[in-house]
């Protein structure tokens, strides 16, 4: 079984582009989750999440750094071998992305992004968000 969950935040602002020739919405982000062992000084361990089609659109669209999310998926190991050199990445294919800073906590002013996106990808994601809001409970 490989299935990781991680709660962190987000180190950098997320990266999204498209892939493919059916134009796949692909984001990427680093969260860094802190590890506490009794009363040690915490470390920290960095991970970089990818995202794919409609949650790739929502992570880049309302994601900052500094963010909370809580994250599952599954690990990913890629090899690189470039000039001779060889690289090693270790990558969260993540299935789940929970935004887990309360709006009240946001960036004063902040906004969502507008990011570029084929018409289909953009009213997919805009009747999910309004499905989304129809089930809250406040």
């Amino acid at each position: 079984m490989n299935k990781i969950i991680l709660v962190g935040n987000l180190t950098r602002d997320p990266e999204i582009s498209v892939v493919g020739n059916e134009g796949v919405s692909v984001c990427r982000f680093g969260i860094a989750v802190n590890n506490q062992f009794g009363s040690e000084k915490s470390q920290a361990n960095f991970f970089t999440i990818v995202t794919w089609r409609g949650l790739a659109e929502n992570c880049a669209k309302y994601l900052v750094k500094g963010n909370k999310v809580a994250v599952s998926g599954r690990v990913e190991i890629r090899e690189l071998d470039k000039d001779g050199v060889r690289r090693v990445f270790v990558d969260v294919q993540a299935d789940e992305v929970e935004f887990l800073t309360p709006r009240s906590q946001q960036a004063e002013g902040y906004e969502p992004r507008n990011i570029s996106t084929s018409n289909n990808n953009r009213q997919r994601v805009d009747s999910m968000q309004q499905n989304d809001d129809d089930n809250l409970p406040f």
